[in-house]
This record gives structure tokens, sequence and C-alpha cells, in this order.
């Protein structure tokens, strides 16, 4: 059952896990990164319209503030675009009365990336062994044995379906989720496993939706695309385009906490009719309508996920820990940052330091 040996075991597809495994790749590393989905990129998902990709997880990065991940779009060859945010907001107050509000723009600057955030996924994928990455490989169990740690893959009420060797790990996963999926063996400290099951998952308990016209008729009516409500479903809306070229796009976050929400057409027809009270009769008509509940994904939100977070939380590593197991287990991902924690600066961040505490001299 004892698959290839590697130096080191990636766990987790996500920005994090990749970029860990492009480091990896550049120091010729033998390395294989274990991702439970079908798919990369984790809270990175683009579905495509028209050669557009709608960014239903992360959408904005801050050049002025994110040096790491603007160095690495720019060694990749990609480039974004200012955040459209020229024009008049919209307020709607908790009566459902529609108010316009003076518009502002975000310090820094914010931006998109060309092809969405998936492209950043799929140039780092490019430059990594294509063997490297296990896709529907989902941990379930990390045994430290006398020759190694070994990595299970499968269902725990199951015998594996895979089990790998290594001597590294770098744990790529918000640590919430480890701790409530993975089983340790021997037992994480109790100190270390209360700290990782507290510090939530950004983003576990939203959803987002993206909704594509031929024109941009808001920008029409000199509204900038923002807009905020009280009422909902959705709670904050944004201008979500392309870079000055068809297709046009709002796109937003609710404030319906995931027990209220639903999907299926009729909920979609009740984001429809907020976003026509607010934009008018066109924005019923999207040409393409996408929406992601990242509260139902068992691969990104656990049960305490169930209530978005409202605020940022401040990020770092769980008991000040940035690895365990006698050095064997080193965190990465955003949410165990020591700068940028829930950003995708920080996502790439908490790679590089987990790939350099693995190998420094």
């Amino acid at each position: 059952m004892l698959e290839n040996v590697f130096d080191t075991i990636i766990i987790g597809g996500g920005l994090s896990g990749l970029y860990a495994g492009y480091l990896l790749s550049e120091q010729s590393r033998s390395f294989v990164i274990l991702e439970a989905r079908k798919r990369t990129g984790g809270r990175i998902l683009c579905p495509e319209y028209n050669r557009f990709f709608s960014d239903l997880g992360p959408s904005w990065y801050w050049p002025a503030i994110n040096p790491s991940l603007a160095g690495l779009i720019q060694t990749l060859g990609l480039e974004g675009y200012r955040q459209s945010e020229d024009g008049l907001g919209r307020f709607e107050d908790p009566n459902g009365n529609i108010h316009t509000v003076r518009g502002y723009s975000t310090s820094p600057a914010s931006f998109r990336l060309n092809g969405g955030m998936n492209a950043l996924i799929k140039k780092l994928y490019e430059r990594i062994p294509e063997t490297a990455v296990k896709l529907d490989s989902p941990v379930c169990e990390i045994k430290k044995q006398e020759d190694g740690v070994h990595v299970h893959v499968g269902e725990l009420e199951k015998a594996p379906r895979a089990i790998f060797k290594t001597q590294k790990i770098i744990l790529a996963l918000p640590p919430r989720l480890a701790a409530a999926t993975i089983l340790f063996t021997p037992d994480l400290p109790h100190r270390l496993e209360q700290a990782m099951l507290r510090i939530g998952t950004w983003m576990a308990g939203q959803a987002k939706f993206y909704a594509l016209y031929d024109t941009p008729f808001w920008r029409d009516a000199g509204f900038s695309g923002q807009a905020f409500s009280q009422k909902g479903p959705v709670g904050e809306i944004h201008d979500g385009s392309n870079h000055n070229q068809n297709p046009y796009g709002l796109t937003g976050f609710f404030n319906f906490p995931a027990s209220r929400r639903y999907p299926g057409p009729s909920f979609t027809k009740l984001i429809l009719e907020q976003l026509c009270s607010i934009f008018g009769e066109k924005a019923a008509r999207p040409k393409a309508f996408f929406y992601q509940d990242w509260a139902m994904e068992k691969f990104t939100a656990t049960e305490f996920d169930q209530a978005p977070m409202y605020e940022h939380p401040v990020y770092q590593p769980p008991e000040d820990q940035t690895c365990f197991w006698d050095r064997t287990i080193h965190f990465a991902g955003s949410e165990t940052a020591d700068l940028c924690g829930g950003y995708l600066e920080g996502a790439i961040n908490s790679a590089r330091r987990a790939v350099s505490n693995l190998y420094e001299n």
C-alpha cells in the first residue's frame, strides 16, 4: 500500500501549497501535493464566461502593500488592473429604501488580475512537475512512525486509498480545517489543537455572487457599482468588470448567514430583484450568473465556520508555533501567516517561510 517516498509532502493545493511546490521545484526537491478537491486553487475559484474569469473567492490585491504577491505576478508574466470605483455609491436601508451616496476610492488602490486570480494558479501549476499534484486525494490521517511520517489518503472509516511517506510535511490548509478533519497520531498537544480550532478560516462562512452583462449600465447612470445594504440578501456590492471590455459585472457578498442561504433558482431570483432595486431593471437580466457558498464546501468550512466573519482577524501561527513534531510538520496557508494573514500575500509569505524553515542550514 505504501507509495512513493518524497522529500516533502504538501497537504493542500491552494495558492500557498502550489507556491510551496514552485519553490521546491526551483530547488530540485522531490515533493508531492495532495489536494482533496478535483481541482487546484482552494478558495480561488473562477468560472469562465466569454473568456472572462469571475473571482468567486479572493478578488483583490494591493501592489503598494503586497510586495510578495506583486513580485510573483510580475515574475509569472501576469498583469493587473485597478478596481473600477468612479461614480456615486448606493445604500439600501433596513426598510429597503435606496439612497444615492458619495462614492469612495480605496487607499491603497485595489487591483484585480487579468484572467482572474486563477491565472496565478495556472501559472504556478505550469511551473511544477505535472505528476507532483495528486487531485481527489483528501488526507485523513498523519502518523509519526520510526521510519518517518505516513500520510493516509481516503476516509478514516475505510482502508486508506494510498499511503505516502516523508520526513517533512507542509500543512497548507487552514488550521481549523486540519484540526477538524485529520487524525494526528500521536495526538496533537491539547493547547495546539485548541489554538488551531480557534483560528477562523477566512471566507469560510461567506457566499459570493457574480452577475455579468454586455454593458456597464450602472456606469452610464453615474454609479460606481459600489453598494451596501442593511436589508439583504446581498450586503456588499462592487463593480467586478473585465478590464474596460465586455463582459461587465457586478459582484458581492451576503449579509444573510449560511442558515438562511438556499442556493437555487428562488435565491438567485431574490438576488437579482435586489440588484434591480439598486441599479435598475437591466440588472435583473444578466448574461451569466455565478454563485458560490463557501460555508457549504467541506474542504473549506467546518461546522464552526457557519457564521461569517465581518471583521478581518489578526492572524498568526497557532500558539506562535510555525512547526511541530520536532520540526517535521510546518504550517503554511494564509491563516498562519505572520504578516497579511487572511490575504493572498499571507498565503505566499507563509509558504516561503515553511520552505525556508524546512531546508535552512
